[in-house]
């Protein structure tokens, strides 16, 4: 009851559109995916896997939310929406994250043994972000939306864009969990295509320049 009553607060804490613990604990897919899932999880560590599958696959049928029993999650996990989520079965999640619809925490078909990442505390995965490998997002971290990270993200950082690049590491400890905007920040592949866009223009009127110099 104490890990519900939390998670209950965490999600009130997050979602503005909350507007009592009863009504999330009755009608959130994400409260109920997880609640699942600790049963699921339960019955998986007694190595009793066919009932733990059972209880995942009538979860992600009522929910929309498929988180193997084997994952590993973490306290407070607050999952907005949550249609289209899927993690893996040896993910981990760790404490305070925040995670949007249509997130993938997967492996890429090659791996043997730990196949689908690991996600530090505080983390938020926006919106349509796919997470895949064993490797570790950590601490604080966010991943924009629709960014696909096969590699490594340190903490403090945020990663956008396909495939996913860092591109801000904050000096000091930031609560980005806390902060759902998922649009305001920089892609750097963006960034690059207005540069080249920038120098071909400088180049169609550098030759403009010359040919009208040799007309005069």
């Amino acid at each position: 009851m104490t890990r519900l009553g939390e998670t209950l607060r965490a999600y009130q804490a997050r979602d503005p559109a909350a507007r009592s613990r009863l009504e999330i604990f009755l009608l959130y897919p994400g409260v109920h995916a997880t609640i699942y899932h600790r049963i699921a999880h339960f019955l998986y560590c007694r190595n009793l896997k066919f009932l733990a599958r059972l209880v995942s696959q009538w979860s992600r049928c009522w929910t929309g939310i498929e988180i193997h029993p084997g994952a590993k999650i973490g306290r407070r996990l607050v999952i907005d929406h949550g249609m289209g989520i899927v993690i893996g079965e040896t993910a981990e999640v760790g404490d305070d994250v925040l995670l949007y619809h249509g997130v993938t925490l997967g492996g890429t078909g090659k791996d043997q043994g730990k196949r689908h990442p690991t996600i530090g505390n505080n983390v938020m995965v926006s919106t349509g972000a796919k997470v895949l490998g064993p490797f570790t997002v950590g601490d604080n971290a966010r991943i924009a939306a629709n960014a696909v990270v096969l590699t490594e993200i340190p903490p403090d950082a945020t990663a956008v864009g396909v495939p996913a690049r860092v591109v801000r590491i904050a000096g000091e400890k930031v609560d980005y969990a806390a902060q759902v905007d998922q649009i305001h920040v920089t892609d750097p592949v963006q960034k690059e295509l207005q540069a080249l866009s920038a120098r071909l223009k400088w180049l169609e009127k550098s030759t403009e320049d010359q040919t009208r110099s040799r007309d005069a």
